[in-house]
């Protein structure tokens, strides 16, 4: 029929395409570190970090000293070598000691937290990567599913198409069998944009052009969860960036803490001058002082109490980030608990037996035991439930990108990759 040639072609050059995109595999790690040398966000973390490594030698440094020429009692013409005095002053303020170490500690603590930050941006961009990649694969996965599926309709259309020729059946079950085949073109083409829209959420990660040529994903390791909620936890704890940043933020402001009970203590400030007198004898003079900060302490009484309010608000926010940090690994847990459950449901049951019940509804058919309409619920059935075992196997692998996230570090996985399931050859 030229109807059916013309979707055969259709499918056939939309087939050709993606064989063309997808001419070698994509491999997970080789993404990750294009994804760690290339993403803006990444390098923009590394780059406020090297900035805030060089802010303790600056702020634990001296002030500048201060060099002043003073002139006394010069004549109405102005001229230095009539005036009295010319005093060329050298001075140099020294604070109490400990003043400057304890300001380099509170740079060196927000020092740290950006280094944090950089691991922390790194491990969102691992799972944003992890996510995308999975997704782009599950979409490759759902075009091979339909398109098999397009391959076994053709097949039964064909069946139909001779029992018609031979009037054991009526003209019906051909058009049936012409309308899910064009469903199903339809699926392929719409899952084929499906992929390009996946792929261009992969290459903006990875700072390139969204139109970009990337491989097929290459299998999905075999799902497992081989640690529990509770052991996840602790090692998030240990692990989590955020929470070594808010550490190194309590340690800067137990440093302001101990600034501002420093600052009770005055500073001080020394110069040494040179005396060159006209027509007198020259000389060398020095002035020593010292501040008071006990004039004005309840600005410093102020400052205590500020530093102290800081500390304990950082204290307070860690222990929110801990009881956060729990949930989120108790969560991504659970989610990829459920998705393992059922994708292991789908290997183990739904599949075997819907891929059975189609042999026996196209063997039925073959022999007029049940019509053409229950053969094509059957077919139905098996492309749901293959298309729901791979969306269960996506959301698991989106799950775990998750699950290491919260948890702060790469989790171990072992095991084969998954075949494809019987009846899907």
């Amino acid at each position: 029929m030229r109807h059916h040639r013309s979707i055969s072609f259709i499918t056939a050059a939309i087939g050709a395409a993606g064989l063309a995109q997808a001419a070698e595999p994509l491999r997970l790690a080789d993404v990750l570190e294009l994804a760690r040398q290339n993403n803006p966000q990444i390098r923009a973390a590394r780059e406020r970090a090297a900035a805030a490594s060089a802010t303790p030698r600056r702020v634990a440094a001296l002030d500048d000293p201060t060099l002043s020429y003073e002139l006394w009692n010069a004549p109405d013409s102005f001229r230095p070598d009539r005036a009295d005095n010319n005093i060329i002053r050298l001075s140099q303020k020294f604070p109490f000691p400990g003043k400057r170490a304890l300001a380099g500690a509170m740079a060196e603590g927000d020092a740290e937290a950006a280094r944090r930050d950089v691991e922390g941006v790194e491990l969102d961009v691992t799972a944003a990567v992890k996510r995308a990649y999975y997704d782009l694969w599950g979409a490759h996965e759902l075009l091979h599913v339909y398109t098999r599926e397009q391959a076994l309709v053709q097949r039964l259309a064909h069946v139909a198409e001779q029992k018609y020729g031979v009037s054991e059946v009526s003209q019906s079950d051909v058009v049936r069998a012409q309308v899910e085949l064009t469903r199903l073109v339809n699926r392929v083409t719409t899952q084929t944009l499906r992929v390009d829209t996946a792929r261009a959420a992969l290459n903006v990660l990875l700072s390139r052009g969204p139109d970009d040529l990337l491989g097929q994903p290459e299998d999905a390791p075999r799902p497992r969860l081989e640690e529990s909620p509770e052991s996840l936890m602790k090692a998030a704890i240990d692990s989590r960036p955020e929470l070594a940043a808010q550490r190194a933020v309590i340690a800067r402001e137990e440093a302001a803490v101990r600034l501002a009970r420093r600052d009770y203590y005055p500073d001080f400030e020394l110069s040494v001058g040179r005396f060159i007198n006209p027509g007198q004898r020259d000389g060398f003079g020095a002035t020593a002082s010292v501040s008071l900060p006990i004039a004005y302490k309840g600005k410093y009484d102020a400052a205590v109490a500020e530093a102290s309010g800081r500390l304990a608000a950082a204290q307070a926010e860690l222990r929110r980030m801990q009881d956060r940090v729990r949930g989120e690994v108790k969560e991504a847990f659970l989610r990829a608990r459920a998705a393992l459950l059922q994708q292991n449901l789908f290997v183990t049951t739904h599949i075997p037996q819907a891929e059975q019940s189609l042999r026996v509804a196209e063997s039925g058919y073959g022999t007029g035991a049940i019509d053409f309409l229950s053969l094509i619920d059957t077919a139905r059935t098996v492309e749901s439930v293959h298309v729901e075992h791979l969306e269960a196997e996506a959301e698991f692998e989106r799950a775990y990108a998750d699950l290491e996230r919260a948890t702060g570090k790469e989790l171990p996985r072992s095991g084969a990759n998954l075949g494809t399931p019987s009846g899907m050859e």
